[in-house]
């Protein structure tokens, strides 16, 4: 089954990528390897501002991260111009914009993980880490990065 098929199997469409706000680019390549630049948490176009553990549960905090997820593959897609060229998700990094007693982080990040198991299969299961922070971009309350090997 093709990417594409999956993708509508799971009722998912991929957004427009968005252009960076700053000095860097949405995808850097090298070689096969594709670096996907971090995307934040957002809800109805705006950053979805706030800290796990106070303002968000865990809960609210994988589904941000399964959100952030879908804004990457729509990144990716529009960098490669078919997400079928990817052979791997590497690796991902998930911030968590997190209360100071909040120790949750790897729970949000499997909102991210899982999408990515669910559109790949094995070849979405992805090196990882997940890391509590004091503030994100814009208050947002995620971010993700990832790495893909790419043909």
């Amino acid at each position: 089954m093709s990417v594409y098929e999956k993708l509508r199997e799971l009722k998912i469409s991929l957004p427009e990528a968005t252009p960076p706000v700053g000095a860097f680019v949405p995808v850097s390549r090298t070689g096969n390897l594709a670096f996907v630049s971090g995307h934040i948490a957002k809800k109805n176009g705006k950053p979805l501002v706030g800290r796990l553990g106070s303002e968000f549960t865990t809960e609210q905090g994988k589904e941000a991260a399964r959100g952030i997820a879908i804004d990457l593959l729509g990144t990716l897609h529009a960098a490669l111009g078919d997400l079928n060229k990817v052979r791997r998700i590497v690796k991902i990094m998930v911030l968590v914009n997190s209360a100071g007693t909040f120790t949750e982080q790897h729970l949000v990040a499997n909102g991210a993980s899982e999408l990515f198991l669910e559109v790949f299969g094995e070849i979405g299961r992805a090196a990882r880490s997940a890391i509590g922070v004091a503030q994100l971009p814009f208050g947002s309350c995620v971010e993700l990065e990832m790495i893909a090997e790419v043909v």
